[in-house]
């Protein structure tokens, strides 16, 4: 009985995860149908995709951390959040594709090379692309001791957010600065650790 109780609760817990999650993009969905989106649904859309973009990759890198303190909730809907952090991206992309270049090769270089943030946007998608693939059990069967090497690039795809996000920002840069300070502490926390390790390797050897 125990044993049931605990898996309907995960189960629960993980339906309630993925509706949370989905929410953002069926409010957008309904925005879109209705055309309640404002004045200028493209840049509505291109917003509040990037948005979910920055907040489900900070709680995606504050997963490990959490469960480290003792509150594993997060870290075991780590994948899922980090498929949702792809989903909207590519989202973000799409729109980007859609209304901005019109899906135009040519001008599509032109943005890549007068506008940095395009640049790093896209290098940062580029980046959540592996990640996105691997992320099964599979691929983490078969990549072994890789596979958390592999996913340390999402500490690379969470700093070229922020410089898309800065560079978008202009004169408002409170976002910018806000996410920056929490990607600052995560990736502070995630070198401490690294650092720690470095440290007792070391001095086993020398031992």
């Amino acid at each position: 009985m125990a044993a049931n109780a605990a898996r309907i609760k995960a189960l629960g817990l993980w339906w309630l995860v993925f509706l949370l999650a989905s929410t953002p993009f069926l409010q957008l969905v309904y925005g879109v149908a209705n055309n309640s989106l404002g004045p200028d649904p493209a840049e509505q859309l291109m917003h509040s995709t990037g948005e979910w973009v920055m907040r489900l990759l900070i709680l995606v890198l504050l997963a490990r951390p959490m469960a480290q303190w003792g509150y594993s909730q997060l870290f075991v809907h780590r994948r899922m959040l980090g498929l949702f952090v792809f989903f909207y991206a590519s989202l973000h992309l799409m729109v980007f594709a859609q209304v901005y270049i019109a899906w135009d090769a040519q001008i599509l270089g032109e943005e890549l090379t007068e506008r940095p943030y395009v640049i790093v946007g896209a290098l940062a998608w580029l980046l959540l692309v592996p990640l996105a693939v691997t992320s099964t059990r599979g691929w983490r069967r078969r990549l072994r001791q890789h596979w958390r090497r592999l996913h340390q690039l999402v500490y690379g795809v969470a700093v070229l957010g922020w410089f898309h996000l800065l560079w978008l920002s202009r004169s408002d840069v409170g976002d910018a600065v806000l996410y920056g300070a929490f990607f600052l502490l995560l990736l502070g926390w995630r070198l401490g650790i690294y650092l720690k390790r470095y440290i007792a390797r070391e001095r086993r050897l020398s031992a």
